[in-house]
């Protein structure tokens, strides 16, 4: 059986938001699969009109399924460090069962921060990105490298690199990053309270 894999795309009031960053990401999938098959994304979606939506799209090389799911952000205000020098998650996969058990080590915190070789990579939702006082930095090795995450490297509004889990009290503010909540400022100030 082909695994499937997922693209999550805001849906605003009809407008689905920076489309050219999920088709480049679906039409590498496809290629690195050897897929005989190419999906457009402008030509298969068709949001709601009104209200906000994540637009849920599960694929393969023989499948391509679309809900529309009401979307409720999840607040974040508490990461759990957890460590795992194993757990891959290259592509965006529909199986997401070692970021769910990593998940389930959260303890009373909101979510997870995800250390790999001694590395900072994501949360268990969206990427993240640290303030050092001029610059935003995220991760150079992320479990995901997300469109939210490669669009904002592109325009130069963050910089990547390697963030040690001692490199924290260095930095002000956190940030998380996904399609959904765009570049989201968690933490302002004391960074270490976020920490838990």
């Amino acid at each position: 059986m082909n695994k499937k894999y997922l693209e999550t795309i805001k849906a605003l009031d009809g407008k689905l938001f920076h489309l050219e960053y999920h088709q480049e990401r679906l039409d590498f999938v496809l290629k690195d699969i050897k897929a005989k098959v190419t999906y457009s994304l402008r030509d298969l979606l068709s949001p709601p009109p009104s209200s906000l939506y994540r637009c849920r799209i599960l694929y393969s090389a023989d499948s391509f399924e679309v809900e529309y799911i009401p979307y409720v952000k999840r607040e974040i205000k508490t990461l759990k460090l957890v460590y795992d020098d194993a757990v891959a998650y290259s592509k965006k996969y529909e199986n997401r069962e070692a970021i769910n058990k990593l998940f389930l080590k959260r303890e009373s915190c909101d979510d997870i921060l995800i250390v790999k070789n001694g590395l900072i990579t994501d949360t268990s939702i969206a990427n993240v990105a640290f303030y050092d006082g001029t610059l935003w930095i995220t991760p150079s090795v992320p479990l995901l490298k997300g469109t939210t995450r490669e669009r904002l490297l592109k325009e130069g509004k963050i910089e990547q690199n390697d963030i040690k889990v001692e490199d924290i009290n260095k930095f002000t503010k956190v940030a998380v990053m996904n399609a959904m909540v765009d570049f989201d400022i968690i933490a302002e100030e004391n960074i270490r309270e976020i920490i838990c």
